[in-house]
């Protein structure tokens, strides 16, 4: 199984900010996560008005369950120079709810710091 530095890396060089409209980003943040199953999915945000942009992760898992997939074993965010992002509340959520087993997936939230998802999402709303 691809170790998170690797997955760092993978992300790293997915990162591509780009201005697509007079209000639209995207790329200044990627994703990569990887599954039960050890496929691995990418995602960039989009950044735009009116919150209907959405988060690395999201584009990520949204890939994975294109593919029939549901359990996340590793994922890690980064911007710019590898800068690395631990997922937001509502990607928390969102992992979570994709599938509970995500609970244990494993994040890498600093530099040399991994947690599992239940560290960091302690209580859940359902």
């Amino acid at each position: 199984m691809m170790e998170m530095d690797q997955l760092r890396e993978i992300a790293t060089k997915k990162v591509n900010p780009q201005k697509l409209s007079k209000d639209c980003y995207i790329g200044s943040v990627a994703c990569v996560l990887m599954t039960d199953k050890g496929n691995m999915y990418t995602g960039v945000c989009i950044d735009a008005p009116s919150g209907i942009g959405f988060c690395a992760e999201h584009a990520a898992i949204a890939s994975m369950v294109n593919n029939d997939e549901t359990r996340i074993v590793k994922i890690v965010a980064v911007g710019k120079n590898g800068k690395i992002y631990p997922p937001c509340g509502r990607c928390r959520e969102f992992i979570y709810q994709i599938n509970a087993k995500n609970i244990d997936a494993e994040i890498l939230v600093e530099e040399n710091k991994i947690v599992k998802l239940a560290e960091i999402l302690p209580s859940r709303w359902n």
